[in-house]
């Protein structure tokens, strides 16, 4: 910042080269404002006590800002909410433990203070924390269940995206991600299944799935579809079913971070994917 260092009272140029006695002053810019400001957003709560809650995420909104000034996100509600939130290395994730991607219901834990934070975030550093995810997922895959252990990193010319090693070596950009999935329910075209990340990249279980040659539904960024009403009855709307991934975080399971003793939260599935699995029922059995 210009005028941020004076030499003897002066203004001075970067190339300056000092002498003794001289009287170098720096004027130090306050840091930027990272209270993030707090927003009337709708939350629904599963359960609560003095030390977290947990929440049923809806679609549509992503989980905490990118800067103090950007709004409309679930940390925004949460300080509305919360006079007291648990912080971690990032000033903009107050209380959020773990993330669930902008358009993926289901549920996720939120700490109230700082000690339920740093025990929470060591419960998924350690791979303790069971969550098991609901999907709809394209085709028939041979196997009613397996293991998806394939490394993820950024794709290399789109934004946002990431992309499956494959099979090793492994490179070095590229982190160890790994993610089982069972299949519950079988239709003619689709299939619904159980998945459970056992590691936390970013989109893995959107990601993995495409990789497999079975992509979520909805999920039009790695491969899925969009599918109406109309497409799976033959008549009725043809606006899609879901205009995003048809994945939902159906339950976790965890110790509590101060009482310590085992815990187990469901989310229900919101009403766009309980229609889909009702169509799926009713027109895509045999």
């Amino acid at each position: 910042m210009a005028g941020a260092v004076t030499v003897n009272g002066l203004p001075t140029k970067p190339s300056y080269e000092p002498n003794a006695g001289d009287l170098i002053e720096v004027n130090v810019p306050p840091p930027p404002p990272q209270d993030i400001i707090a927003e009337d957003i709708p939350l629904d709560i599963i359960f609560e006590d003095d030390h977290m809650l947990v929440l049923n995420k809806q679609a549509g909104i992503i989980c905490h800002p990118a800067k103090s000034t950007q709004t409309g996100t679930l940390a925004n509600g949460l300080v509305f909410r919360s006079a007291s939130l648990g912080s971690g290395d990032d000033p903009y994730r107050p209380g959020i433990v773990h993330r669930l991607d902008k358009n993926t219901t289901g549920v996720m834990l939120v700490a109230k203070n700082d000690e339920t934070h740093w025990r929470l975030s060591r419960q998924f550093e350690r791979r303790t924390v069971r969550k098991t995810y609901w999907a709809v997922i394209e085709g028939a895959p041979q196997l009613d269940g397996d293991r998806i252990d394939q490394p993820l990193g950024a794709h290399p010319r789109i934004k946002d995206r990431f992309m499956a090693l494959g099979t090793p070596p492994r490179a070095m950009l590229f982190k160890e991600a790994v993610t089982d999935y069972r299949i519950v329910e079988r239709y003619r075209g689709f299939c619904v299944a159980h998945l459970f990340p056992k590691t936390g990249r970013t989109h893995q279980l959107r990601v993995h799935m495409s990789a497999i040659g079975h992509p979520i539904l909805g999920d039009t960024f790695y491969g899925g579809h969009l599918r109406s009403e109309h497409d799976w009855t033959g008549q009725g709307s043809q606006e899609p079913l879901i205009d995003h991934q048809c994945l939902h975080a159906m339950r976790i399971e965890y110790v509590h971070p101060i009482e310590e003793r085992p815990m187990m939260h469901e989310a229900p599935l919101p009403p766009n994917i309980r229609r889909i699995h009702d169509l799926l029922k009713r027109f895509r059995t045999g």
